[in-house]
């Protein structure tokens, strides 16, 4: 690697979901030695320095969670929509991580145009509800594991945040009636093994006794049953997380009641390049 320390960028509109998500940064920052850049966009010019002196405020308490994180402040004029992909590729973020406010009155995730701003970033995505971040992290984390090639790259990242926070990983699949897709599945889960055993990640796998119909309803109730910290999901077929499934699942997913955190990435051409790393 270059040097460069992971950068990590959170859009805060300064409310209590938005202060959870500077917690999550900060804590994955002390963790992973990163920098935190705090994003807020106005929509006119005199609001910037206005906006400036909350954001130092916030800085100051950001600084005070985790003593040692290097905090940055961002404004921006224009468009939430636009301005957080802006902003993170100005940074070269490696990672973002934003709030949402649930089902009702969501403010980032409303609407298509809210959502694309996850799937159409080539930077991994945590979304954050109210729920707070370990002390340790992320201890225990969900991978939902369908008939796509491409989920298999998010073994990657999985594995990096597992090792370095000492994370039991569980692998779930869809249940399959058909053979021959049951068959994909069964290679997905035994690759995966086989990934997480050669790094030393401890792990299990479940086939959902749900279909692939069911089967954010599945991940949900998964995750609660082993308490788990965070669900990674990949962006498939053109905004479609669950890209297999071929329905529009992902806000479920993203504001699940159980307020788990919820990691999106985009699948890479390649499985080299940058992103978050641990190493």
């Amino acid at each position: 690697m270059s040097g460069k320390k992971n950068r990590i960028l959170v859009p805060t509109d300064f409310t209590k979901v938005a202060d959870n998500a500077i917690g999550h940064a900060m804590r994955l920052a002390r963790h992973a030695g990163a920098e935190v850049y705090l994003l807020h966009v106005v929509a006119k010019q005199d609001e910037v320095d206005e906006t400036r002196r909350k954001l130092e405020l916030e800085q100051e308490r950001a600084e005070r969670m985790e003593a040692g994180v290097p905090v940055h402040k961002l404004v921006r004029v224009g468009s939430i929509f636009d301005d957080i992909g802006d902003a993170a590729a100005e940074i070269a973020a490696d990672l973002i991580v934003m709030g949402t406010h649930g089902m009702r009155g969501m403010q980032f995730l409303t609407g298509s145009r809210a959502l694309r701003v996850i799937t159409s970033s080539s930077v991994p995505f945590i979304v954050v509800q109210e729920r707070a971040i370990k002390e340790g992290g992320y201890d225990s984390i969900v991978v939902p594991l369908d008939l796509h090639m491409e989920t298999r790259q998010k073994l990657t990242l999985v594995a990096d945040m597992a090792k370095y926070f000492k994370s039991k990983v569980h692998l779930i699949t869809p249940k399959e009636d058909d053979e021959f897709l049951h068959n994909q599945l069964q290679n997905h889960i035994r690759f995966a093994n086989q990934y997480l055993d050669e790094r030393g990640i401890p792990h299990d796998a479940t086939i959902a006794k749900e279909d692939s119909g069911d089967f954010v309803q599945a991940v949900v109730r998964h995750a609660v049953a082993v308490d788990a910290d965070l669900i990674t999901i990949m962006n498939l077929a053109q905004g479609n997380i669950f890209g297999v499934l071929g329905v529009p699942y992902e806000q479920e997913l993203i504001t699940n009641e159980a307020q788990i955190p919820v990691m999106c990435m985009n699948p890479r051409e390649t499985s080299t390049g940058g992103g978050w790393s641990f190493q």
